[in-house]
């Protein structure tokens, strides 16, 4: 099964409560957020780690499962394959929603034709963003469960926007079949998405607060 976890970085804007998690990750992971120039950067990328561990010790969880992280606005995500095998893949992806986005002119750009007939096939603006946004955050975590990030070209692969979503066109050298699961926070203006190798996925995302 594939479980996710979220966590709002909020707390974190606390110096104290700040400095307690950055102390206690890994110094690879703090030397990351010094690198960084602003403070919401810094803040989620100590906050992204914090919640892994988290997620870790809460499930007792082994640290070897295959895991992916994510983080946009006030919130960090992780997703982990918790009794999978070690080569399972697993990808998350997790987008505030900027309604000042071109969307159309982003999706003619980036998507496939179907993808962008379906976003301008949207009565308004606001389902055009949504709709957007869904085929991102799957896009994106697709590219990161097979590893290969931002060197896939965003036309190779397909997405249909069904319950699940569907994979419908994968790029030429890729035989494993990938799964997908988007994810809601009522209320608030972000989408989720994870995307596996593995077909079973957590019903709901766990909430943890830092």
């Amino acid at each position: 099964m594939i479980k996710t976890w979220i966590a709002n970085i909020d707390s974190l804007r606390e110096e104290s409560r700040y400095h307690f998690y950055y102390e206690n990750v890994p110094a690879f992971r703090r030397q990351k957020a010094d690198k960084q120039r602003q403070k919401e950067d810094k803040l989620r990328s100590i906050g992204v780690w914090a919640l892994l561990a988290r997620a870790w010790e809460r499930d007792n969880i082994d640290k070897s499962r295959p895991f992916n992280l994510s983080h946009s606005g006030d919130y960090v995500m992780c997703s982990i394959a918790v009794d999978e095998e070690p080569g399972t893949l697993v990808g998350c992806d997790v987008e505030s929603m900027n309604e000042k986005n071109e969307v159309e002119k982003i999706a003619n750009h980036f998507f496939c034709p179907q993808e962008q007939q379906t976003i301008r096939a949207c009565e308004t603006k606001g389902e055009r963003s949504d709709t957007f946004y869904r085929y991102w955050v799957l896009k994106e975590s697709f590219m990161k469960a097979t590893r290969q990030g931002t060197a896939l070209d965003l036309h190779s692969f397909e997405f249909e926007l069904s319950d699940p979503p569907v994979l419908v066109r994968q790029p030429e050298g890729f035989a494993e079949k990938y799964y997908c699961r988007e994810y809601m926070l009522e209320g608030e203006p972000y989408k989720f998405a994870v995307c596996s190798t593995c077909p079973v996925f957590s019903k709901e995302m766990e909430m943890v607060k830092l």
